[in-house]
C-alpha cells in the first residue's frame, strides 16, 4: 500500500507540471520492494527519471520527493 500512495503522489505531480501527460503505473509488473520513475519518449527510449533500488534502509529513502522527479522530467523533456 505504501507504494500505491506514493506512486499516486508522484503521479499527480508529473501531471501537474505538464499538461496531457499520460502516466502508467505498473505498465509491467514491477520488482519487489522497488520503487522507480521512468519517462518513456515518443521514439521509444527510456530515461530513468528517479531509482529507489538500492537506498535505504530507512524505507523511506526508496520513495522520492515529487518535486525531486518533477524537476527530472523538465531537465528529460
Amino acid at each position: 500500500r505504501v507504494y500505491g500512495r506514493n506512486a499516486a503522489v508522484v503521479s499527480e505531480a508529473l501531471r501537474g507540471a505538464v499538461a496531457h501527460l499520460p502516466v502508467d503505473i505498473n505498465p509491467r509488473p514491477p520488482r519487489r520492494n522497488s520503487f522507480e520513475v521512468s519517462l518513456v519518449k515518443e521514439d521509444g527510449s527510456t530515461v530513468e527519471l528517479w531509482s529507489g533500488i538500492g537506498k535505504g534502509p530507512p524505507r523511506k529513502l526508496k520513495f522520492p520527493q515529487p518535486e525531486t522527479v518533477v524537476e527530472a522530467l523538465k531537465s528529460s523533456l
